[in-house]
């Protein structure tokens, strides 16, 4: 740790004069977790704020979107450890059924071995060896983020206890008639050999082509003519269907057309689902390979024919020609025989969005097998209504339309994975006399012919089915615990947009439910974090920014803020390199400022009798006033979940106010020879100092606690620890607000002065200020020494209304909230150096002008340049005429005052 304060109290303690990250974060993220600072107890007093953490897959590794995620989670539980609340931030990991399968898979591949060869049992085994071994870096990534997660209550949804709780849910929904098997249509991944949920499917936009086939009549005299993108599926045709209305196919209702490349006649239907405008207005219906011909085959009782089996490849339900291909091989000899046979008639290119598996991203077959389902709307009426009723809020608010009509339309959960890797459904069927049993414990005999021999569903149920159960099943759930009762319903649930049908909603439906009420009171739906340009971050891109290497190279606290900075509610971020190395530089701008004060603070600085914001000097009442408006500020900030505003306003307030203003105004009570005022300026000092850390901390815990551990009087403690800093109503003056802002506004207008007239720094200015009122006047006569330290100045010449200043011809000036500076320039400025040094300048500038506006001018230059290039170019043109317009001005003025000058001094000599 870094060195305490000595015990004599006389020894001031000092920092390193650099920062380094790496050292303090592994330092203090070892002693938070050793002393059990996150731990949570539910007796303790205070009310409970907790969190669960949407649990990262077993397999993953930090991104950007975790990395934002984590952040946010931990600003809010820092923060709310401040004000005092019980906080529980639950940790852990999900079992990622499909991906981590898949891992174990290719890693037994390497090995000559497949799952198969292994057997059920033997693969479990070597998945929970690889996720001993392997599995949870990221567990120790989120460690490397600063997030104060109780690790004593991590949670794996394969632990024993979550696998209870699965299993009474899928039990009870069962019980209650909301689960049930059935032979149904399903999204297949042929790659991951399992079915998925609908909004387990991605779509993807592709360019495909649309082929127009003819389905003559059984004479061959008539037929029609349908659309397709995959020819390869009319082998399963078992209806055309077309619109009642549609006059073209009048004549063919009740009747049928042969299907090509078969010897099958099938009907010509009607329905209103057939748009008649659309295509030719008849629509090829293929109940095992699409979704809408599965509903219309249900309504007219259409026979179902798979040509597909679950690996892609035709099956025996077709011609014996076409069996044995994949489904590309089968397209390319459909194509081939109906063109032949003059059958195919046209075809189109078109833009169309494909379905891929999520994981995957291997296109999806519609296929028909027996699953498992949850019937969704009942529990989706719980979930809305728990939104609607205001039980639950999203933020921002937008968010609940998209989330109200996922729920209003929602079908089916298929919640059955063709996996070994997850939890097993828990129904048996009886080989005996074919009963299915559905039991929380697993049965010895058959409760209908008390056989015992006992078949478990070889199917795992999909993973969103266990994490839908994360915010009560990690609480203890079925029974009936002290987290239980004092953390649920948990206060936020942080995630992104994206998860918002996977999970959101999902744990809505079963927190409802199972638990009488909504698992969080309020649903915070971040930003996407995209590189600088605002495209999307992809490996394929090759944008993607590694928080870790960000971690590694500014430091963890850095890339904290930066999230912090730019998490504007409903606005997605923006993130660079740039941006993050910019907060080190803030990082580092508060290490010197904590170092500077430590040099003045070998102990823990008595407080002075008065209060401390009555302490002589503007700069101290303004502190203490300004420390109260940023401790509203970061509070209702952080409450309404606006993180960049609480940011923004600590970054103001620490960089331009504290450090560059107060730490500068303090200089000459520090090494001053008045003891007491010296003392009263370090309790001040100290006291604003602690303040800022503890309003900083959660956003930034390495630095802060580093600093914390280094300073008198609370050296050793645990900054995560410290409440929430007091409100002091007295603190709040508008007057030395008022004063301050007049004082640092003038201050600055007279450096502009300084700096634009090229005046030598050393220069003590002259200055001369007509007041704009009498309480003016006054603050500028109380604080007339600040301004000249400051300012480099001497005291000021003040006038009023009723005795104005007698300001030179020859002076700048400058406006600060009514009251008019003026800066005599005879004596300060070498008025015929400085023209001729603009003049010189200018000349430059012209010349540069000049030749880019050549280039521009040039048509082959225009032509042949990229157009970035050109407006590069266009752009810098811009910037040099800007500096040129502003460099004029300055001569004009400068020429003006010496005119002026020259002026007075001929008047005066003419007086003589």
């Amino acid at each position: 740790m870094a060195a305490a304060a000595s015990s004599n109290g006389q020894e001031p303690v000092t920092l390193p004069k650099g920062y380094d990250p790496k050292d303090v974060e592994s330092r203090w993220s070892a002693w938070w977790e050793e002393r059990g600072s996150f731990i949570a107890d539910p007796d303790a007093p205070g009310a409970p704020y907790s969190i669960v953490i949407p649990p990262p897959n077993v397999t993953g590794s930090l991104h950007m979107g975790h990395a934002l995620n984590l952040t946010l989670q931990d600003i809010l539980c820092r923060h709310h450890r401040q004000l005092g609340r019980k906080v529980l931030w639950v940790p852990g990991m999900d079992h990622a059924g499909i991906a981590t399968q898949n891992v174990v898979e290719r890693m037994l591949a390497k090995e000559g071995v497949s799952r198969h060869d292994l057997g059920r049992d033997a693969f479990i085994e070597r998945v929970w060896q690889w996720k001993e071994e392997y599995g949870g870096r990221i567990l120790n990534q989120i460690r490397r983020m600063g997030a104060s997660v109780d690790w004593s209550r991590q949670r794996f949804t394969l632990d024993e206890g979550l696998s209870r709780a699965v299993r009474e849910v899928f039990v009870t929904l069962y019980e209650d008639g909301l689960i049930y098997k059935g032979k149904y249509l399903v999204n297949w991944c042929i790659r991951c050999h399992t079915a998925l949920a609908d909004d387990e499917v991605e779509f993807t936009p592709k360019k495909g082509v649309l082929y127009q086939i003819k389905y003559p009549t059984p004479d061959g005299t008539d037929g029609l003519v349908v659309a397709t993108s995959r020819p390869e599926t009319m082998l399963g045709d078992t209806a055309v269907c077309v619109h009642p209305e549609d006059e073209r196919y009048l004549h063919l209702h009740g009747k049928t057309v042969r299907l090509p490349l078969t010897d099958r006649e099938i009907p010509v239907i009607t329905d209103t689902y057939v748009e008649k405008d659309f295509g030719t207005g008849a629509l090829k219906v293929t109940p095992a390979h699409d979704p809408n011909d599965w509903e219309l085959g249900r309504r007219h009782g259409l026979e179902v024919i798979s040509v597909q089996d679950d690996e892609g490849f035709i099956n025996e339900n077709a011609p014996e020609r076409f069996r044995g291909l994949a489904r590309e091989q089968a397209r390319a000899k459909v194509l081939a025989e109906l063109a032949e046979l003059g059958l195919l008639v046209g075809q189109t290119e078109y833009d169309h969005n494909v379905g891929v598996c999520y994981r995957c991203k291997s296109v999806i077959e519609p296929h028909v097998s027996p699953q498992w389902f949850v019937k969704v709307k009942p529990l989706a009426e719980e979930a809305l209504a728990a939104v609607t009723d205001g039980r639950t809020s999203i933020h921002p608010e937008s968010w609940t339309k998209t989330y109200n009509h996922w729920l209003e339309n929602i079908r089916d959960w298929c919640i059955s994975r063709q996996l070994w890797w997850g939890h097993r459904i828990p129904a048996w069927t009886c080989d005996g006399c074919g009963e299915v049993i559905v039991a929380r414990e697993t049965p010895t005999t058959c409760p209908k012919c008390q056989g015992s021999q006992l078949v478990q569903d070889e199917d795992v149920l999909d993973t969103w089915f266990s994490s839908a159960l994360w915010p009560f099943s990690t609480l203890g759930w079925p029974d009936n615990t002290k987290d239980l009762a004092a953390f649920y319903p948990t206060s936020v649930l942080v995630t992104a947009f994206d998860i918002i049908f996977f999970w959101v909603a999902r744990m809505m439906m079963m927190g409802t439910r199972f638990m009488g009420q909504p698992p969080f009171k309020d649903v915070y739906i971040h930003a996407l974090v995209r590189d600088a340009e605002g495209k999307k971050m992809s490996k394929s891109t090759g944008n993607v920014i590694d928080p870790l290497d960000m971690i590694d190279r500014f430091g963890t606290d850095s890339l904290r803020f930066t999230f912090a900075a730019f998490a504007a509610m409903g606005r997605d971020i923006r993130l660079s390199e740039e941006r993050i190395e910019g907060y080190r530089h803030f990082v580092n701008k508060l290490w010197n400022a904590a170092r500077f004060s430590l040099m003045h603070l070998p102990e823990a600085p008595a407080m002075p009798a008065h209060p401390l914001h009555e302490t002589p000097g503007v700069h101290h009442a303004w502190l203490f006033h300004r420390l109260e408006e940023l401790k509203t500020q970061v509070q209702e900030a952080i409450a309404g979940y606006y993180f960049n505003e609480a940011a923004q306003a600590l970054y103001s307030f620490i960089w331009h106010e504290f450090c560059d203003w107060y730490l500068e105004m303090i200089k000459p009570e520090l090494s001053g020879e008045d003891d007491a005022r010296k003392q009263a300026c370090r309790a001040c000092l100290w006291t604003g100092l602690t303040e800022t850390l503890v309003l900083l901390h959660p956003i930034m815990p390495f630095v802060t606690q580093e600093i914390w551990s280094c300073l008198p009087g609370v050296a050793g403690e645990d900054l995560s620890a410290q409440p929430y800093p007091e409100r002091r109503p007295q603190c709040v003056n508008p007057r030395a607000a008022h004063a301050f802002s007049l004082i640092q506004e003038s201050v600055v207008a007279i450096r502009a002065i300084r700096g634009e007239l090229n005046i030598s720094p050393g220069l003590e200015l002259a200055v001369l200020i007509q007041t704009a009122n009498e309480e003016d006047a006054q603050l500028y006569a109380e604080n007339a020494g600040m301004l000249s330290l400051l300012a480099r100045c001497k005291a000021p010449a003040l006038g009023t209304q009723a005795a104005p200043v007698n300001a030179p011809r020859a002076s700048a000036t400058a406006v600060v909230q009514g009251n008019v500076i003026f800066v005599p320039l005879a004596g300060a400025v070498d008025f015929e150096t400085e023209i001729a040094r603009l003049d010189k300048e200018l000349a430059k500038l012209d010349k540069e002008i000049t030749i880019v506006n050549k280039k521009l001018a040039n048509e082959g230059f225009r032509a042949k340049a990229p157009a970035e290039v050109v407006a590069k170019e266009k752009e810098k043109v811009e910037m040099m005429s800007d500096k040129s317009a502003t460099l004029q001005a300055r001569r004009a003025r400068l020429v003006e005052a010496r005119d002026d000058a020259t002026h007075s001094n001929a008047t005066a000599g003419g007086n003589a």
